[in-house]
């Protein structure tokens, strides 16, 4: 068995190696100088992408206008089939990486590997665009107490406006148009609206009508299984945290004791028939196959994770079987925090490694995405081809902004939005010198792209928009520290080991106890309990609060 194992291991390894070839193993230091100061001589940097989806051959329009005003051109790898946790390990093992790497929470074993460099130092000479879109959260871009280096910069839009709610609690529309648009907040609203249904219709499309579906396929489970049970009790997205406002306390969520009464509504779903059977078996493209057959009425995830189905659908003309977002809570004593303001957390982000064969070109690349001339062309495209000027404003023609809502592969077929996330970005609603949206994404665009299904749902319930279903952002504190769950894990440290154990265990155990009887629900939930103690959960939430206080202090360093 042994034998098999190494024997696999070097196979995987060598698949990572040519997937990453290209990369150089010299070290270069954050000081050496660019070998061609041409702006736009051409230079190919290899890129990794931890969230990369599909192979990119930086071909689109907007990847060749990028490579016409740069000369860079990206060679872009990502983790594919069982290569997916373990390659960064690999790389760090091996010693050859890509010159810029998107790690995501392996960032810090990146950093702890010396993999990183400092950009600290470049961006003071090289980065004025950098300093420009962070600002007064440049800050928030390093690493820790203990080292407070910037390695990475931050993925996520900087100043983000709060305009869509981050639910994790879906209704097809014509679930709700069917039962007269009734107010639903809890999950008994839920679950009555949902069985209704399906009495009446019992078929959808000339298929059997599934309640929920759920998806627990990798890292998703957590997205899709786990997230929800945090909103449905008032707690705000800190992964797989729940984190005391007043307090920065930090508990592992799973053991709250009101996370019985959730999943143990779930076991009740699953043993009436209401949940998907597949729900704990199913891949990712079996997943989205079937919302995309409309007979899928509920979803518990993130827009992000299943919006390319509901693109389909909207193609096909079956707006109505596409989904409404639902403020729903475990009881309505319970606040839905859907519209919470998180703040700007910095953390993940694109970093230069050592083997970068030109850091200074690197980061002058990286600059060049930070300004306002690449946040448009990344966000609106190619002028006289995607947008047009009328009056000094920059405009998305009707027919384009139908194949931005209606065709699935239009970000692959044009590149827009394709290097936006995870590169340096500006936020909804932050507008740029002209006073226009550095993103085409405003309140009244949102509005206008309503299908006539989500309008005619929203007129019902006498709204504007869906967040306005929601407790308002002005009834929530901005977090102090961004999201726990992109807070720096020390590699190798007790809490990266238990939390990992945790996680592993609770992404088999939960859905054992959804499917478990309802008379064995309990004993079931206790023995989660007993075992997350037993795996040193107590020692975590200490660990992970003392995190989340350091970066609080972190980010108040004058």
């Amino acid at each position: 068995m042994k034998k098999i194992k190494i024997i696999t291991y070097i196979l995987v390894f060598a698949l990572l190696m040519t997937t990453l070839s290209g990369c150089k193993k010299t070290e270069t230091s954050s000081k050496s100088t660019t070998s061609d100061n041409s702006k736009n001589s051409p230079i190919t940097f290899t890129f990794f992408n931890a969230d990369g989806t599909f192979a990119d051959d930086f071909k689109n329009p907007v990847a060749r206008e990028i490579t016409k005003r740069t000369g860079v051109t990206l060679k872009i790898e990502y983790p594919v089939g069982q290569t997916q946790s373990q390659a960064i390990p690999l790389m760090i093992s091996s010693g050859n990486y890509p010159d810029l790497i998107y790690a995501k929470g392996d960032t810090p074993k990146l950093i702890e590997a010396g993999a990183l460099i400092p950009l600290d130092d470049l961006i003071d000479k090289y980065g004025p665009h950098i300093k420009q879109l962070y600002g007064k959260y440049l800050n928030r871009l390093r690493y820790s107490k203990d080292d407070p280096h910037i390695y990475t910069l931050g993925a996520y839009g900087v100043d983000s406006a709060v305009w869509t709610p981050g639910t994790l609690t879906w209704l097809q529309l014509d679930v709700l148009k069917e039962e007269g648009y009734p107010k639903l907040t809890t999950l008994q609203d839920y679950e009555n609206a949902i069985k209704e249904y399906i009495k009446k219709h019992p078929t959808i499309n000339g298929q059997p009508t599934i309640g929920i579906s759920l998806l627990a396929d990798d890292w998703r489970w957590l997205i899709s299984v786990g997230n929800p049970s945090g909103f449905a009790l008032g707690y705000r997205d800190d992964g797989q945290w729940a984190v005391d406002q007043k307090t920065d306390e930090a508990v592992y969520k799973f053991t709250l004791p009101e996370m019985r009464d959730y999943y143990k509504w779930l076991n009740n779903m699953w043993n009436e028939g209401l949940i998907d059977r597949d729900s704990f078996t199913q891949k990712y493209d079996e997943y989205l196959s079937k919302i995309a057959s409309g007979r899928v009425l509920a979803l518990m995830d993130a827009n992000w994770d299943f919006n390319q189905a509901v693109t389909t659908l909207k193609q096909e003309g079956q707006d109505e079987r596409t989904y409404a977002p639902l403020p729903i809570v475990l009881n309505s004593s319970i606040k839905h925090p859907g519209m919470v303001d998180p703040g700007y957390s910095g953390s993940w982000g694109i970093g230069i490694t050592k083997a970068c064969k030109d850091p200074v070109r690197a980061i002058k690349f990286l600059d060049w995405m930070a300004s306002d001339e690449a946040q448009i062309l990344n966000n609106w495209g190619i002028e006289g081809v995607n947008y047009k000027i009328e009056n000094g404003k920059r405009v998305i023609p009707p027919e384009e902004w139908q194949k931005r809502n209606t065709d699935s592969d239009y970000s692959k077929k044009t590149g827009i939005g394709l290097y936006v996330y995870p590169f340096p970005q500006r936020g909804d609603g932050v507008k740029d010198p002209t006073g226009q949206y550095y993103t085409p994404n405003s309140e009244e665009q949102i509005i206008a792209n309503y299908t006539p299904a989500e309008k005619e749902a929203l007129s019902a319930y006498g709204v504007k928009m869906w967040k306005d279903l929601f407790p308002p952002t002005s009834d929530f504190q901005v977090s102090p520290y961004g999201q726990a769950f992109q807070i720096p894990i020390p590699s190798g440290s007790d809490l990266e080991l238990i939390q990992k154990k945790a996680d592993d265990y609770c992404q088999k155990a939960i859905p054992q106890a959804i499917m478990t009887s309802p008379s064995n629900f309990d004993a079931a939930w206790d023995k989660i309990q007993n075992d997350l103690k037993a795996l040193g959960i107590e020692k975590a939430n200490k660990e992970m609060t003392q995190l989340i206080k350091e970066r609080i202090e972190l980010w108040n360093q004058k």
